[in-house]
């Protein structure tokens, strides 16, 4: 019988190592193994060597990560996010209520940064009827502070 060669050529998943996986993924090769040690990454597989061996999948979830960072999750928030999927679980419910979160914070400083666009709107007009030459010594800087 004659077999096509790939039918007789044994397929293994594509393994990385770190290096070329910080490459792929845009990260430092310490962020990964940072990543590991705080479980958002599982532990890879060790090749005879001691060397980090990394599956296909490992991208997908650094990619997933930094998506996740980029949208503001903590890396906490991650690691809860990837632990149920890990589990089998649909993470999905899970993700739509940190979102809310976020966006509520986002407005809550949006709304604090209004805040503080005003007062210095209004330390600006205060200033340009104040004249340097009037700032008393024991002041640091008269635009700043109570009004004398």
């Amino acid at each position: 019988m004659d077999l096509p060669v790939y039918w007789k050529v044994k397929r293994y998943a594509p393994q990385v190592r770190i290096g070329e996986l910080a490459e792929r993924s845009g990260l430092s090769a310490k962020a990964i193994r940072y990543y590991e040690e705080i479980g958002v990454l599982p532990e890879p597989a060790r090749t005879p060597a001691g060397y980090r061996d990394y599956d296909a999948a490992t991208l997908d979830r650094l990619t997933f990560i930094r998506a996740a960072q980029a949208v503001g999750l903590t890396l906490g928030e991650i690691r809860e996010v990837v632990a149920l999927r890990d589990r089998g679980e649909t993470p999905c419910a899970h993700v739509l209520d940190l979102l809310r979160e976020r966006a509520a914070e986002v407005d809550r400083r949006i709304a604090e940064l209004q805040r503080l666009r005003g007062e210095l709107a209004k330390l600006a007009r205060r200033a340009r009827s104040l004249d340097p030459a009037d700032c008393a010594p024991d002041r640091i800087c008269h635009l700043i502070g109570p009004a004398a």
